[in-house]
């Protein structure tokens, strides 16, 4: 079988960008953000740093590096759900599949501390979170055959969008994640009191 010219450069595309992505954080959780500058990633990445601009449109990039990857796989948990599943259901999947392994992995308490500690990539986040929004409740509109502007979707959107914030640092994070959906399906209820 032979192998594409293109199917091979896109595959050496992605090997590079993973390069780039793997020793900046390398470098980030070594020695600090404000510590490593482009040059530093470029040199540890064996590439020149046109090459790192070429994958990631700055600095704080490089830290979140499955952005794109991450909405396209939003908009996807919604718009290819499997026959019958429930948008809300789809998304509470996607997110149980795809978050709690990031929040369980070995080095996510290194790389909370880096963003925490780290107003710039704080800012980030929060801006890569608000821009998912108009996407997820594009797909969410999509699905309900409603208006792309209507503010149901949209709310939903950024309400799910929210929960990794909110479950983040939880004894259980599952059960946080589930417990937030909870409420999104059935409504807020009042806690019990003693």
């Amino acid at each position: 079988m032979t192998v594409s010219s293109a199917g091979r450069r896109e595959r050496k595309k992605a090997a590079t960008r993973q390069a780039i992505a793997d020793a900046a954080l390398r470098l980030f959780l070594e020695r600090g953000y404000d510590q490593v500058s482009i040059r530093d990633i470029a040199d540890a990445a064996d590439v020149s740093t046109t090459t790192v601009f070429k994958h990631f449109p700055g600095k704080e990039a490089l830290v979140f590096d499955e952005d794109q990857d991450r909405e396209a796989r939003l908009v996807a948990a919604v718009a290819q759900r499997l026959p019958g599943q429930s948008v809300l259901d789809a998304l509470r999947r996607h997110v149980l599949d795809t978050w709690i392994p990031f929040e369980t992995h070995p080095q996510q308490a290194e790389f909370a501390r880096l963003v925490d500690s780290t107003p710039e990539l704080r800012a980030y986040a929060e801006r890569m979170w608000t821009r998912h929004t108009e996407a997820l409740a594009a797909a969410v509109a999509d699905a309900f055959g409603a208006d792309r502007d209507d503010l149901a979707c949209a709310a939903l959107a950024r309400y799910v969008l929210e929960i990794p914030a909110l479950a983040r640092g939880r004894r259980d994070p599952r059960a946080a994640v589930e417990t937030i959906f909870d409420i999104l399906a059935h409504g807020w209820r009042q806690p019990a009191t003693p």
